[in-house]
């Protein structure tokens, strides 16, 4: 198996040589390129290919957020914003694209295995057939294969995660998901901020794909929240097609 492409994107020589010396001496074997700004990032990106980019958010030249939603458009690739912006409104705009939020200071065995978290996500997450299958709900269809959402035969535009949401939500629908469980299996890691934190992420991610799919959204028909614990799915077999 070929060894995964990490990409580095951090201005501060002691954090980007830090994490590159670390995650060069894992076991994993990962091949590892580091820059400093969002020009050079964009350069090494097209010519590197990396599975997993680790983004830090201020960079001399641009906004992390805005690199790493030109990042996201290219399929397959992971992205973790590396921060020191610790306020829930930053961790909400980072996450509409992002794959993860971690903030500084931290551990650099912590922000190991949530590169080993997110890699398995990547290579978890294709194509095989059952997976690939359109999920039909009446006049909503989920396609992952191509990973569009038609709603009435329109193609309704969602973001990377607001797809990968719902379509985990879909896929096991009726059971009751706390937002804890849904950072960890969609998120793909275990959230390590304040739980209140937590569950806003969650929260504005579910209304914002409610706003989208339902006709009344404070009275959803598909996502319910089940007050006190989390969301769920509700699909009755008569809506499946």
């Amino acid at each position: 198996m070929a060894s995964k492409k990490i990409l580095i994107v951090e201005d501060d020589p002691g954090t980007r040589n830090l994490i590159h010396r670390f995650l060069k001496q894992s076991k994993q074997n990962y091949q590892i390129e580091s820059v400093i700004d969002g020009t050079t990032a964009l350069a090494m990106f097209d010519q590197f290919q990396p599975d997993l980019v680790i983004l830090d958010v201020i960079l001399p030249d641009t906004i992390g957020f805005k690199l790493c939603e030109q990042m996201k458009t290219r399929m397959g690739v992971m992205v973790m914003l590396l921060t020191s912006l610790t306020d829930v409104k930053s961790q909400i705009a980072g996450l509409e694209w992002a794959d993860a939020y971690m903030t500084k200071p931290f551990y650099v065995e912590v922000l190991e295995k949530q590169v080993e978290a997110l890699l398995r996500r990547a290579d978890s997450s294709p194509h095989s057939p059952a997976k690939s299958q359109a999920l039909v709900l009446e006049n909503l269809v989920i396609d992952p294969a191509s990973r569009e959402v038609t709603l009435n035969d329109q193609i309704i535009t969602l973001t990377p995660l607001e797809f990968d949401l719902l379509h985990f939500l879909a896929t096991h629908p009726n059971r009751v998901w706390r937002r804890k469980e849904l950072m960890r299996e969609v998120w793909g890691y275990e959230h390590h901020g304040m739980e209140s934190a937590e569950d806003r992420v969650v929260d504005v991610h579910i209304g914002q794909i409610r706003k989208k799919i339902e006709s009344n959204s404070s009275q959803p028909k598909y996502i319910k929240t089940v007050h006190g614990v989390g969301y769920k799915m509700e699909i009755s077999e008569a809506s499946q097609q």
